[in-house]
């Protein structure tokens, strides 16, 4: 296998990342977040990718930060600046992908523990293997949800759940995590490949600059009060209103043809 640490592959207008440390369970060092950042940012820069898989190489998605990493390496004091290390490479890593141009597909094909977990609840869509599993792991080393975790976890399992799930840094299944919303769907292992595929291409076609916009009004609106709410719409239908795809999508539908959606 390449000795790169994001393997990248397209198929049509999918571009898939692949984390690609087998060995560690795709675990984090900064050498793997400076190569994955710079994949985001390529497919993000062009035209031709439409939409983005993210999965892990071998039995895991990502086993979160690496402890063994430099930057994990305690000073003379024994102390850690693990908040250097979030600024430096967390932090930018969960925005890039919230401010995707393109829907990003988490396909998680085994354990997604600490920040792996939340890297995969940052994607648009996660789906899972039925032999994957899911772990809030920072209470067992003394520390909290990172990565975007203590936004995300409250807004997709609720706050009881996300509580006992990070405070207990129990394993929840693929099947209990599709169970209380956590993700979109749980599939047979030798099905994961097949239908993330599936449904990647699926986005593809669609008008990638509304799917973008959907998630970023989703997530505005979830701290915005009902009126607020109502005006971001506004804002947004009249910006998509505009634009290419909103009348191509008309004329499509008029015709009875399939669309050809080229905004971005």
């Amino acid at each position: 296998m390449s000795d790169a640490l994001v393997l990248v592959s397209d198929t049509g207008a999918v571009r898939t990342l692949t984390l690609n440390r087998p060995q560690a369970l795709n675990s984090f060092t900064a050498e793997m977040h400076a190569q994955l950042r710079h994949a985001l940012d390529e497919a993000a820069a062009s035209a031709s990718v439409r939409a983005v898989v993210l999965t892990g190489a071998g039995r895991g998605f990502c086993a979160g930060q690496d402890l063994n990493d430099p930057a994990m390496v305690p000073d003379v004091q024994g102390q850690v600046d693990i908040g250097a290390v979030i600024e430096a490479n967390y932090r930018p890593l969960a925005l890039r992908i919230q401010a995707m141009p393109v829907p990003v597909i988490a396909m998680v094909n085994g354990v997604a523990a600490g920040a792996g977990a939340n890297l995969a609840l940052g994607c648009d869509i996660a789906i899972a293997a039925r032999s994957a599993s899911f772990i809030q792991a920072f209470s067992k080393i003394g520390l909290i949800p990172d990565c975007g975790g203590t936004w995300l976890l409250p807004r997709v399992v609720g706050r009881a759940r996300a509580l006992g799930l990070a405070m207990t840094g129990d394993k929840l299944s693929a099947e209990a995590a599709e169970r209380m919303g956590m993700i979109w769907q749980c599939v047979d292992d030798d099905q994961l490949s097949a239908t993330v595929q599936a449904l990647a291409a699926r986005l593809a076609a669609m008008p990638s600059r509304a799917l973008a916009a959907t998630r970023r009004t989703l997530d505005e609106a979830s701290q915005m009060t009902l009126e607020q709410a109502l005006s971001l719409e506004a804002h947004w239908q009249r910006e998509l209103g505009h634009a290419h795809d909103f009348r191509e999508g008309v004329e499509a539908f008029q015709q009875k043809r399939a669309p050809q959606f080229k905004d971005r």
